[in-house]
């Protein structure tokens, strides 16, 4: 078990603790986080080898990622946190079925579970606007995380979990699940490989919204079961509606970036893979949307922007259709969660051989986390990756609210000589929340 180690996030604890203990009610009665080897069956592996776990966001994508660690053996599951109490109930509930007792603590405060000794790791689903917070405790407490993509918010709260992932030997890995998809490794090692020959474009298609407002909305009553003023957290104050939270959250800037960040973090990852610039990014930037004049959504509704690399490589990303297109001088691929087609077909038949660019093979996104936390090795969407991929993210969105073009230092990660482009790396969280 890792030494846990002191937080350096300064927060209060009266948005989890006041009303929202309340409606929690029975859920924070239950007994405490008790040791793996007191949970276990027959025919579990040993409490050594166990991974103990707690998730932070058990709602729609949570609850998938839940199911989805309760069925490693090798995992015991001890601790679920939300600030919707029928969240919360129905990951305790899921818990506690798996393993056939009332063990599962079920908490509204995210550092019962990051600050917690015994615990080795967490997955963080919450809402974008929530992912590194509690990322960044569970790091400096020591532990691992599985972080759901889009890693970040913000640029430049990227960067601060990548280096407190480096200072802290941490295991994170983000939750940019195509990187464990044969079709998709194998279509970047095509690209890597040269059988395209030299890439001149690369294409991201997006879907478009697939949810809608009306041009007027009024504050609605917070319904009881959540705890509205933790749910909001660092991000600015707001009257409650109901299509503010959950998973249309994802169409409100002050929460998430839209589609750009909801499937611009899948295809704009498996492009920066295939390009080989997964630990850097373009140079350039411009971009034009259409953004809602009216309304509860202030999100891009149309998406175009060009991206351009130092290497003279333009990428394109545009709502329409889904998946990556690599275009070079011979042949093109394109590949998605369901197919992988080449042009010229014959692509698809040629073999990587001995000595040739073999990129980092996973076949299942958690068991490679998992096996990482055991070994220390990166897991194959690491945080700087995830961070880097997020970045084209936001620097898509950054050129489409301001409409022009944009030069990008990669390395430092800056907008040279543009001080307007470079507030908008970052946002201040709403006290009491802050970093330090």
């Amino acid at each position: 078990m890792k030494e846990a180690r002191k937080p350096q996030i300064e927060m209060s604890r009266r948005g989890f603790l006041g009303k929202g203990a309340a409606l929690a009610g029975a859920a924070l009665g239950f007994p405490t986080i008790v040791p793996a080897a007191a949970l276990g069956k027959a025919g579990r592996p040993a409490p050594s080898n166990r991974i103990v776990m707690g998730v932070v966001g058990v709602g729609l994508q949570g609850m998938d990622n839940l199911r989805s660690f309760l069925g490693f053996r090798q995992v015991q599951m001890v601790a679920v946190c939300d600030v919707d109490a029928r969240h919360l109930a129905a990951g305790k509930h899921a818990v506690d079925r798996r393993y056939g007792n009332r063990a599962c603590r079920a908490v509204r405060d995210f550092r019962e579970i990051t600050g917690r000794d015994g615990v080795d790791a967490v997955c963080i689903a919450t809402p974008d606007h929530w992912h590194v917070l509690p990322a960044l405790d569970a790091v400096r407490h020591g532990k691992d995380a599985y972080v759901q993509k889009p890693l970040t918010l913000t640029i430049s709260e990227g960067r601060m979990l990548a280096d407190a992932v480096y200072r802290y030997g941490a295991v994170v890995q983000t939750g940019s699940q195509q990187r464990s998809s044969y079709r998709f490794r194998h279509a970047c090692e095509l690209v890597r490989n040269g059988r395209l020959g030299q890439i001149h474009t690369v294409r991201v298609g997006i879907p478009g919204n697939n949810k809608r407002c009306g041009p007027t909305w009024n504050p609605e009553p917070v319904p009881p079961e959540l705890d509205y003023e933790s749910w909001l957290g660092p991000a600015p104050w707001a009257p409650y509606h109901h299509q503010r939270c959950h998973y249309q959250f994802r169409f409100i800037l002050d929460y998430s970036g839209g589609q750009v960040t909801n499937w611009g973090a899948h295809h704009l990852d498996i492009a920066q893979w295939g390009l080989g610039t997964d630990r850097s990014g373009p140079v350039e930037i411009s971009g034009h949307g259409e953004f809602p004049e009216t309304g509860l959504f202030t999100t891009a509704t149309k998406v175009y922007f060009e991206c351009r690399y130092s290497s003279g490589t333009r990428l394109i990303c545009s709502t329409g259709g889904g998946g990556v297109v690599f275009e070079g001088n011979r042949g093109a691929l394109r590949v998605d969660r369901g197919r992988l087609t080449a042009d010229p077909p014959s692509l698809l038949k040629e073999v990587i051989g001995p000595g040739e660019i073999r990129l980092y093979e996973s076949r299942n996104h958690f068991a490679n986390f998992l096996e990482c936390v055991r070994t220390r090795r990166p897991p194959i969407c690491d945080a700087e990756i995830g961070h880097r991929s997020a970045t084209m993210c936001h620097l898509g969105n950054i050129a489409m609210l301001l409409g022009r073009k944009l030069k990008w230092d990669p390395t430092r990660e800056e907008f040279p000589d543009d001080d307007e482009a470079n507030r908008l790396r970052s946002r201040v969280p709403r006290p009491p929340w802050r970093y330090v």
